[in-house]
């Protein structure tokens, strides 16, 4: 397995929208230290005051989340082409093992846009579950700073009711991507179900010919057992372990080709058991990230994750590391 260089914190871009209280806690260790933890259990009290700093952490980031979301409601609009239309020639869907996508063209007439770094796809931000893109606002801007230039978003309706179905929708949207831009790879970083979303499209769509490293937030790799009331939507229940969907995940998938960095806490309290937000696969090249002192809200948000994702996202060739594992502290 490759890993990534342990991430360190960096500074978050400040924005006027959201209060100060959600910029003090994000932009430095005086308070909230950063805690590692040790290979044996953490004292109850210890463990109970980083609970405590992560929940009251969780809480504002919801409370500045709150004021952004209408922001992200309505989709992200693209600059106009020479084409009418600039949608892509290329089929997504396929199934694991078969022949992804052809390599897509722009369309007669079409003038792909420029990019940032030559050597860096776009980057695709997919938001978790009745959420919307404006998840990714601190995010976008930690790595449009350091030179992503090339950054989209994907807003599905919090009606969808199927994993494979935000699947499929996804791979029509890369492939969009892919002809208005001339790039034949993304990169995709998905927040919570946007990163089961995204690997169901890797592993079982073919997207793995599309996608060169897909990361993922909080993601119930493994299903998670959180929120029994929240049962009634179609796919929450797919997030569960046991699901048609979680146990495709398990099947074989040799000769994907996608790289795959999970960043999980152990103080998430929506993924349940927290171990559920790894990938183990045998087939996939993966690198799990353990963050600390975060809850699952704060994982889009927090300076010290923004920097991982970036080292993520920039490591064509990481350094070899025990068992696939990392941390963020």
């Amino acid at each position: 397995m490759r890993t990534p260089h342990t991430p360190k914190t960096a500074q978050a871009p400040i924005l006027p929208l959201l209060p100060l209280l959600l910029r003090r806690l994000c932009t430095g260790t005086t308070w909230l230290p950063s805690v590692r933890l040790p290979s044996t259990r953490m004292p109850s009290t210890r463990l109970s005051a980083a609970l405590l700093r992560a929940t009251a952490l969780e809480l504002v980031v919801l409370a500045g989340h709150a004021l952004l979301y209408p922001t992200g409601i309505t989709g992200e609009r693209h600059p106009a082409t020479g084409s009418a239309t600039g949608t892509a020639t290329g089929t997504t869907t396929g199934t694991a093992g078969h022949p992804g996508p052809a390599p897509v063209s722009a369309p007669a007439g079409t003038t792909a846009l420029p990019t940032g770094h030559p050597d860096r796809p776009p980057v695709v931000l997919l938001h978790g579950f009745i959420d919307n893109r404006s998840v990714f606002v601190l995010l976008r801007r930690s790595l449009a700073r350091h030179g992503w230039h090339h950054l989209e978003s994907l807003n599905y309706s919090p009606l969808t009711c199927d994993i494979r179905t935000a699947a499929e929708l996804l791979g029509r949207h890369i492939e969009e991507i892919c002809a208005r831009t001339g790039h034949r790879e993304v990169d995709i970083v998905g927040h919570s179900l946007g990163g089961l979303i995204a690997r169901y499209y890797v592993q079982r769509l073919g997207g793995d010919r599309r996608v060169r490293t897909l990361v993922t937030l909080g993601t119930p790799h493994g299903g998670t057992a959180v929120a029994p009331l929240a049962g009634a939507h179609p796919i929450v229940r797919q997030m569960r372990s046991g699901s048609a969907p979680i146990e495709e995940l398990r099947l074989p998938a040799p000769g994907c080709r996608t790289r795959f960095v999970s960043f999980w806490s152990e103080l998430d309290q929506v993924i349940v058991p927290v171990e559920a937000a790894c990938i183990d696969h045998p087939d996939l090249d993966v690198v799990n990230v353990r963050v600390t002192g975060v809850g699952h809200l704060a994982l889009p948000v927090h300076p010290a994750v923004a920097a991982g994702i970036r080292q993520a996202l920039d490591a064509h060739a990481p350094a070899q590391g025990p068992a696939g594992t990392a941390s963020v502290a």
